[in-house]
């Protein structure tokens, strides 16, 4: 019995070692590999990764606004209306009229808005007294329209563009965060399945050592040299610690499925039940760092902090807008149009029209009237200001108002978070001081725990010693080895968070931030 146990004992292992956890279908796997897999396959990563390439579409949307436009118009009209006049030839008057437009816009930066367009008709008339008819007209215009107050500047005119880019930025910052979490995430269920396998396998071999001493209670009632009564408290115990098993057999499937869910793997695969062996060992290697680099580290990698910082600049933009909003509107207008006429001449006799004696036609075309249109053949220009001053400027002075709140709420959130970000990298800091030491503190409980069930099997070999006390020490041996293994899980997750807490992750994990985000 002794020898027995003292094996046992030494077969324990110190830390989380590769599970012997003996079930079909089981599949072994090392942390990385579950990472790799998580960030691959994981629908809340999956989810992220498509924001920022949303947000690019946004930014290529909000550039549009200056790229130019082309339009083209066309419309046709014809009147007839009774006669009621001497000058007209006929009892019915008749009149057609064709018109053709092509616009070209183009918004540029400063805000201005640039026009080319070009107008030509036909007319065509039954009415008496008419010199040119049917009568072609081309006029050829350039205006510009510059804002000079309000929405005015580079700024304000790509404001879409630069708050689309912000947009993006954060974007990128929630979806590195979002892996961070789904790490550390991975890494608490990997080894929280880990520490279920082996305090499993450590309640089997606690249950296998009271039923070792209940089949030696049995020999020794049969020989006489124990009473009879002894038996029950070994039975007694081996029924409590079958039962442990059942409880841990149940967490070690609970955190089975939790493990596979974050991985995206399937629960059944052909029916049977997959198992994921943890095949990695924690390291125990100490890591010193103060509150003081820790937080620095924070502060420069955090991306929920990044994130806040970005929303700030976009508040602080919108503010600006805001204030460009409660300028009047002073826009300065500039024209210049070259018109063109051309058209069939008619000549009367005499050259009086009131003769309504047509001797003679010269034949023009629209061509004619374009040739002059292109030629600045009369050149005609205007340039003016245009001052609004609306006095009903509630909505605008309401959206300064919001958007100076707003800013003042996203300042005072940094500055919550970043105390929030201080107390969190102390409690990580001071986790990893404490757990490490706890780890050593159980290593040292856990030898003693099995000097003194070995002492006590000695002195129940000899007859100096109960059942009762006998296991009792067995169960200390069990729950100093339970300790040790979700202490050392501990630390491995308190490195874990305090990694997780300064954002270097990913640094630390060796992923690059881009192969995802871009994939």
């Amino acid at each position: 019995m002794r020898k027995r146990t003292i094996v046992a004992s030494v077969l324990l292992p110190l830390a989380l070692a590769a599970s012997t956890y003996a079930q079909e279908n089981q599949k072994s796997m090392k942390l990385d590999e579950c990472i790799a897999d998580a960030l691959k396959n994981n629908l809340r990563v999956a989810v992220e990764v498509i924001n920022p390439s949303i947000a690019d579409t946004t930014v290529t949307r909000s550039g549009e606004k200056f790229l130019p436009s082309l339009s083209f118009g066309y419309s046709t009209r014809e009147t007839n209306t009774a006669s009621y006049s001497w000058i007209d030839a006929a009892d019915l008057v008749r009149s057609s009229y064709n018109d053709y437009s092509v616009y070209f816009n183009q918004l540029v930066p400063t805000g201005g808005v640039f026009n080319l367009s070009l107008n030509s008709y036909k007319n065509d008339t039954n009415r008496s007294f008419q010199t040119i008819n049917p009568r072609y007209g081309s006029t050829l215009t350039f205006s510009f329209t510059q804002p000079i107050l309000k929405n005015f500047g580079f700024k304000i005119n790509r404001r879409e563009i630069i708050i689309a880019k912000n947009n993006r930025e954060i974007s990128e910052h929630e979806l590195h965060q979002t892996l961070l979490d789904t790490i550390y995430r991975v890494e608490e269920a990997y080894w929280i399945l880990a520490y279920s396998i082996e305090d499993l396998k450590v309640k089997r071999q606690s249950l296998q050592l009271a039923r070792d001493l209940l089949e030696e209670n049995k020999r020794k009632i049969e020989v006489g040299t124990l009473p009879p009564i002894e038996i029950f408290t070994a039975e007694a115990e081996v029924a409590n610690r079958e039962a442990d098993i059942l409880q841990a057999d149940r967490l070690v499937m609970n955190y089975q499925d939790r493990l596979k869910k974050i991985l995206n793997l399937p629960i059944l695969e052909e029916g049977e039940p997959t198992e994921i062996i943890p095949a990695d060992r924690p390291d125990f290697e100490r890591k010193k760092i103060t509150i003081e680099e820790a937080l620095a580290t924070a502060m420069a990698n955090r991306p929920d902090l990044m994130a806040t910082k970005v929303n700030i600049q976009t508040r602080e933009f919108n503010l600006s807008y805001a204030k460009n909003q409660l300028l009047p509107s002073l826009n300065l207008q500039a024209s210049y149009w070259s018109p063109g006429i051309s058209g069939t001449q008619i000549l009367y006799l005499d050259n009086n029209p009131l003769t309504r004696v047509i001797v003679g036609t010269i034949p023009g075309t629209s061509s004619d009237a374009l040739k002059d249109a292109f030629k600045f053949r009369y050149n005609n220009w205007s340039v003016g200001l245009t001052l609004d001053i609306p006095f009903n400027t509630v909505i605008t002075r309401a959206q300064h108002a919001e958007a100076k709140l707003s800013l003042e709420q996203a300042q005072l959130r940094l500055k919550d978070q970043e105390q929030e970000i201080f107390l969190e990298i102390k409690t990580a800091v001071r986790d990893v001081e404490i757990n490490y030491e706890r780890v050593q503190a159980y290593r040292a409980a856990r030898e003693l725990a099995e000097k003194k069930l070995e002492a006590e099997q000695e002195k129940f070999r000899v007859g100096k010693s109960t059942n009762f006390f006998l296991l009792q020490y067995q169960r200390d041996v069990a729950d100093a080895q339970t300790a040790l293994l979700r202490a050392a899980v501990d630390y491995v997750l308190s490195l874990a968070r305090l990694e997780m807490a300064m954002g270097t992750t990913l640094e630390t994990k060796n992923i690059r931030f881009s192969d995802i985000a871009y994939r």
